[in-house]
């Protein structure tokens, strides 16, 4: 629980969103200001309907600031002021719509404007309905959000107010003292610290002559939000990663290779590691004797290529034995049978975890922004609902962490 002496004395500007959650912020005031905290609060209009200012104000003795085009606040107290004499702001209920508004920088009231505004961490604790909590635009919100350095705490699984079951409810308010102690103790939310992760990422090329060669259609956006997912989480990343496009992602270590044996190369030198997450479209096959010339059309048609396994580097990491990292997540990009053929490469590869998607032409899967997966373990199926890379690498992410505290 939390300790008295990291809150007496700290300022916490809470703002409070518009959902039937929001009672429980009088809770939350009760308990900071016990241990010493000042509170002062921000409300949404919607957050009135649910908790009457002069409630809020009464529990924390201090002007609850609600209307961004007040004279008397703004010459007492300006947003900018307010946003940065705390030290922590808190979001308690984080609604769908705040969430929204903080991820698109939006300043059109008072509480998104103090967001935008500050300087200081920002904890959220989100609230909502599940099927809101579990859309897209929800979870690629919160990863956006979380990329910037915002905190979270919850939601929590269980009965709402609506009717339904599932993730969606407010974290109780003793959770988000802890939560806010923890920040403001310096341990900022890094459940994979200590941990090292080797991730691979895009695809490989494996050369035909100097100037052609085999590859697969990977632009490594997934790869390289898991690897900047699990650095975020605080894990000690290694990415390999074959030629992209893209910027190295960061806190990442990044070794940049081109063949498939080069790739197995790379993560066997980053072992030893807790995590291998085998994100990369590896070529199966590789020239078995690539010319050191551009071939050339002489009228004889096209060359005969002899082709060559390339290294199986998921199997490979998967193997039992004293290098192989406690938790491997493979993937299967398949074009049918998406499930059957996944469960059957986890049992044949050896891995813990399979994250299978459908490639094929028409979902945009490749080369897009967007991913609809499965989480396949031994003993379980999670059909994920269609989300941004980024967000389905926050997740997974999550998913790793949770491993590790369970083991």
């Amino acid at each position: 629980m939390a300790d008295h002496a990291i809150l007496a004395g700290k300022r916490v500007l809470l703002v409070i969103a518009g959902g039937i959650a929001a009672y429980k912020c009088l809770e939350l005031i009760r308990r900071l200001r016990e241990r010493g905290a000042s509170v002062r609060a921000v409300m949404t209009a919607a957050a009135a309907r649910f908790v009457t200012p002069l409630s809020v104000q009464a529990l924390t003795e201090d002007t609850v600031y609600q209307d961004m085009w007040s004279l008397t606040d703004e010459s007492e107290m300006g947003h900018i002021r307010l946003s940065r004499e705390a030290d922590l702001l808190v979001v308690a209920p984080a609604t769908a719509d705040l969430l929204a508004r903080m991820a698109a920088g939006m300043a059109d009231d008072l509480p998104a404007t103090v967001l935008l505004a500050t300087d200081k961490p920002v904890l959220v604790a989100p609230a909502m309905n599940v099927r809101m909590w579990q859309h897209a635009a929800t979870q690629a919100n919160l990863a956006l959000l979380e990329s910037r350095g915002v905190w979270r705490v919850g939601p929590n699984e269980g009965a709402m107010a609506c009717n339904e079951y599932g993730p969606g409810r407010m974290a109780e308010p003793m959770e988000i003292v802890d939560a806010i102690a923890r920040i403001l103790a310096g341990d900022l939310r890094k459940p994979l610290a200590g941990r090292r992760a080797v991730v691979t990422s895009g695809p490989t090329h494996e050369p035909i002559d100097p100037v052609r060669y085999i590859a697969n259609r990977s632009s490594g956006r997934q790869g390289h939000a898991i690897a900047a997912a699990l650095a975020q989480l605080g894990a000690e990343v290694t990415l390999v990663s074959g030629p992209t496009r893209l910027p190295d992602p960061p806190g990442c270590t990044v070794r940049h290779i081109e063949t498939a044996r080069e790739m197995l190369a790379a993560c066997e030198a980053a072992l030893p590691a807790d995590i291998a997450v085998c994100a990369a479209a590896v070529a199966d096959w590789h020239v078995a004797g690539p010319s050191d010339r551009k071939l050339k059309k002489d009228g004889g048609g096209p060359p005969a290529l002899e082709l060559a396994e390339n290294p199986d580097i998921l199997a490979t990491l998967s193997a039992p034995g004293g290098r192989r990292p406690a938790l491997v997540i493979g993937f299967a990009a398949e074009t049918g049978d998406v499930l059957a053929y996944a469960t059957a490469k986890r049992a044949r590869k050896g891995c813990d975890w399979i994250v299978a998607n459908d490639v094929s032409p028409g979902t945009g899967t490749f080369g897009g922004s967007d991913n609809t997966v499965h989480l396949i373990r031994a003993d379980a199926v999670e059909s994920w609902p269609t989300m941004t890379k980024e967000a389905v690498a926050a997740r997974l992410a999550e998913a790793a962490a949770a491993y590790f505290e369970r083991i």
